[in-house]
């Protein structure tokens, strides 16, 4: 017989049950040691679409205190800062390492994944230590390959999180106004003698068109209000009020370039230029019939 009978390490098996539960004990303690304390934040589908396999709706609506391994101790790694004719990405990778013991007890019990059980692929990682989100992007679950028959660890190999119009109501203040800064927004200017104070995350409509938004922020000196999450289309010279009736303010002008206000944007500029090179006025601006479009 070529292995030790005395042993009991072989298949499934390996080791016993008090074994098992020390290294646990142990490798839960290290991490809590040597760690840091970070939120694992859980991804909520909100329009799934199975055919591209993506939801581009996807809200994270709550955050989960977990400590965990930072195994790099140089800093994040991957390709850094790359400048492309996108203009600026960051691309930049780490990985974090949970004990699947801490998962258990205080995120999978309490929280709704996609897939139970385990780290979802898509949810976020916040790190206070450095302000930075990271999206899992694979979730190993052999490293290292079963000491005694067991796996103790999730190592979570993530990379940046790039913003994409999600909503973000985690209950994290430094996570949730990146949906504040980065979110499509439109501004409206709206005319003297209003009521009242609109105030950031109130629901908001137009009486009209009984379009909607959420507050960003509002300027009672210039009168410029700033909503994201829209639903419908505002008009001009309509009602604005918010749900309780205590603001109400007229729209006078309609902007909906409020990407002006980020260094680099020129999508106003491009509107400009474009309507002196295209007549937009025909059915078929970018072909060679012209009005003649009305007939097709």
């Amino acid at each position: 017989m070529p292995r030790n009978p005395y042993f009991n390490n072989t298949g499934i098996t390996m080791g016993s049950s008090g074994e098992q539960n020390l290294i646990e004990s142990l490798v839960v303690e290290q991490i809590k040691m040597f760690g840091m304390e970070v939120y694992y934040i859980p991804r909520t589908l909100a329009n799934y679409d199975s055919l591209f396999g993506e939801d581009a709706m996807s809200t994270f609506s709550s955050s989960y205190q977990i400590e965990a391994f930072f195994p790099n101790a140089q800093g994040l790694e991957g390709e850094g800062n790359l400048y492309t004719k996108f203009g600026i990405r960051i691309a930049e990778q780490t990985t974090f390492v949970i004990a699947r013991k801490r998962f258990k007890d205080l995120v999978d019990d309490n929280a709704t994944l996609i897939a139970e059980g385990r780290p979802n692929e898509g949810d976020l990682i916040y790190m206070p230590l450095s302000n930075d989100i990271f999206e899992i992007k694979f979730v190993d679950h052999q490293s290292p390959f079963y000491p005694l028959g067991k796996g103790y660890v999730w190592e979570l190999r993530c990379e940046l999180f790039e913003y994409s119009d999600e909503t973000l109501d985690t209950g994290i203040p430094e996570v949730d106004e990146v949906e504040d800064e980065s979110a499509y927004s439109l501004s409206l200017n709206m005319s003297a003698g209003g009521t009242g104070t609109f105030v950031a995350g109130q629901t908001v409509t137009g009486q009209t068109s009984q379009a909607q938004g959420v507050v960003v922020s509002w300027n009672p000196t210039t009168r410029k209000l700033v909503l994201r999450d829209l639903t419908g289309t505002f008009k001009d010279n309509e009602a604005v009020k918010n749900a309780d009736n205590t603001a109400n303010w007229t729209i006078t002008i309609l902007d909906s370039y409020a990407m002006d206000s980020f260094e680099g944007a020129m999508n106003k500029y491009f509107e400009t230029k474009g309507n002196l090179i295209l007549d937009f006025s025909e059915k078929n601006p970018f072909g060679e019939i012209g009005n003649m479009g009305d007939k097709f």
